[in-house]
């Protein structure tokens, strides 16, 4: 069993994030502060939102899921893909 963090979103994610990870993080920040960079991920038809809350990292079967309190989530597949999508009722 891992035990997962707690970090406020803007802030350099906690060394227990996989490296992985971490890129697609930071795009998500972007896109939420409006200053996503050229060359980035495609997260188009994507909500904004005005607040950042914190991001959570909990571990699902062996695997990362960094979740932001603003309806995102981060996680590495099976396969070793890493997706960032807004949350899925």
């Amino acid at each position: 069993m891992q035990l997962g963090t707690r970090w406020e979103a803007g802030a350099e994610p906690p060394a227990s994030v996989p490296a992985a990870l971490r890129p697609a993080i930071a795009e998500v920040e972007s896109r939420l502060s409006g200053s996503l960079p050229n060359g980035s991920l495609s997260l188009s038809n994507v909500p904004r939102s005005p607040s950042k809350g914190h991001w959570t990292l909990t571990w699902l079967e062996g695997h990362p899921i960094a979740e932001l309190d603003a309806g995102w989530e981060v996680f590495l597949t099976a396969s070793g893909e890493v997706v960032a999508r807004p949350f899925e009722d």
